[in-house]
């Protein structure tokens, strides 16, 4: 099964972890300098499965437990780096390391299948993809992308859609202000609709915040203050990962905003696609983002490739990469923009 290549940065983060010195830097490495390097040597797949496939990828649990899996990884992953930087002796390079390796963690097998469960239907699932955004301090993606982004891509009203000529930074200050703020006030306007009270235990948001204080609490409790500084920030390097995703899954692209005054409907054109094949498969699909826009209910296991989807040249893994150089960013992607999308 090739999904279980997803694994492969948790795998190597615990395991550069384990061995010390440099090699705590592993998860890094592998996901921004041997990734990029493999996608260029690996096809491209743009190929769709038929209705056979796709009802029998439907039926196979498996691919639901797949998902499942990540949370004992990902909390695996953070109690065994708690247990090291409690051992006498550890160098603060080492504590660098760490952080930024289990941040990739985060971000690849944490906040991202968040992204998958959090559009279940499945009350199980969805439940699972809270815990899952915990460690990131981002619980609160669970609102404002389900409420908010999916509904205002590509407008002026979605704080996750990067504008054209925005270079990543900014975009940052930009997103992760902005997707705060508008998880809140989705939520005011959920509590008005429904008639509940601010303390009423459907008020996602304020238990969203008391579970998120705890966990930061509780990990003081146990572990002290380097233990606390140690998951604040790795939960940092979680969130701005996927804020990096999400700056290039929709950079520059804008829907038109119609004679009546209301934005075109959002299509397959208004997300970027890549069928890089290792990106792909480490992502859960997550590259496939035209059709999840489209249809976002659909599993990753039968996302489709669309030939009117703007094409990145490069994967993600490889895309990320280049958006922490701005002009380079924009030397690659401003001129694959259509004109009337800017």
């Amino acid at each position: 099964m090739k999904y279980l290549w997803a694994y492969s940065i948790p795998v190597v983060g615990i395991l550069g972890i384990y061995l010390g010195d440099f090699w705590s830097f592993s998860a890094l490495l592998f996901t921004f300098v041997i990734i990029p390097f493999l996608e260029f040597l690996l096809p491209v797949d743009q190929k769709n499965y038929d209705q056979e496939t796709v009802s029998d990828r439907l039926k196979n649990k498996f691919f639901d437990v797949l998902l499942y899996l990540n949370v004992p990884i990902v909390y695996g992953a953070i109690f065994f780096c708690l247990y090291k930087i409690t051992q006498p002796g550890i160098s603060k390079t080492e504590i660098i390391g760490m952080t930024l390796s289990l941040g990739v963690i985060l971000g690849a097998n944490g906040i991202n299948v968040a992204h998958e469960l959090g559009h279940r239907k499945n009350h199980f699932e969805k439940i699972l993809g809270k815990f899952l955004l915990i460690p990131s301090h981002y619980t609160h993606f669970y609102i404002e992308h389900n409420h908010g982004h999916h509904l205002h891509v590509s407008t002026p009203e979605d704080p996750s859609t990067a504008k054209y000529n925005q270079n990543l930074y900014a975009f940052w200050f930009q997103t992760v202000i902005g997707t705060y703020k508008k998880a809140w006030e989705i939520q005011k306007k959920l509590n008005i609709i429904d008639n509940r009270s601010f303390f009423s235990v459907k008020n996602d948001m304020f238990w969203f915040t008391i579970i998120q204080i705890s966990y930061l609490l509780l990990i003081f409790l146990f572990f002290g203050f380097k233990g606390f500084l140690f998951v604040l920030f790795a939960g940092i390097v979680g969130f701005l990962l996927l804020e990096t995703i999400n700056y290039i899954e929709h950079y520059g692209l804008k829907r038109n905003r119609l004679a009546s005054g209301r934005f075109e409907r959002v299509s397959e054109k208004h997300s970027w696609n890549s069928n890089h094949v290792l990106g792909r498969i480490i992502l859960y699909e997550l590259t496939r983002h035209s059709d999840h826009h489209f249809k976002s209910q659909k599993k990753y296991q039968i996302l489709e490739y669309h030939d009117v989807s703007p094409q990145m040249p490069y994967g993600y893994p490889t895309s990320m990469v280049l958006s922490f150089f701005p002009q380079l960013w924009f030397a690659v992607m401003n001129k694959r923009i259509p004109v009337e999308m800017r």
